[in-house]
């Protein structure tokens, strides 16, 4: 297995990003959109956070009561991103192997990585989920 190869090979380029200043629930609404659990928080183009699904259905209740939507968008609404998000993220550069991912991602609990610029750590360059990781082993064992 080539676990070396470095992370930019099994990385999302194409990152769906929030500005720290957007909607909380527009940022909600971006992920139901495009099916994604993860999403970077900007400012302008430096990397300042990052706030996952599981960070905005602890705020809501429609995951735990049906017809609950109008409450959902009530709290959603009252909040912003930077209350919600994580601060600093942990992030990964493009040159990090496979291997060291999988080995943050295991040990220290995380569901997604920010990969970013090997020469500015602020850069976002794309993302790195568990998904990924497992994909690109199981490539590998065919």
């Amino acid at each position: 297995m080539k676990l070396n190869q470095p992370v930019h090979t099994i990385m999302t380029r194409h990152v769906y990003a929030v500005q720290h200043d957007d909607k909380l629930i527009d940022a909600y609404a971006l992920m139901r959109k495009h099916h994604v659990r993860h999403v970077p928080v900007l400012y302008g183009k430096q990397l300042v956070g990052i706030i996952s699904r599981t960070d905005l259905n602890r705020l809501t209740f429609s995951t735990l009561f049906a017809g609950q939507e109008e409450a959902d968008e009530a709290i959603l609404d009252m909040l912003t991103i930077p209350q919600v998000m994580s601060h600093k993220p942990r992030v990964v550069k493009e040159s990090d192997s496979i291997k060291k991912v999988a080995e943050i991602l295991a040990s220290e609990e995380f569901h997604a990585l920010p990969v970013v610029k090997d020469n500015d750590e602020s850069v976002l360059a794309g993302i790195v989920t568990t998904t990924d990781v497992i994909r690109y082993m199981l490539e590998q064992s065919r």
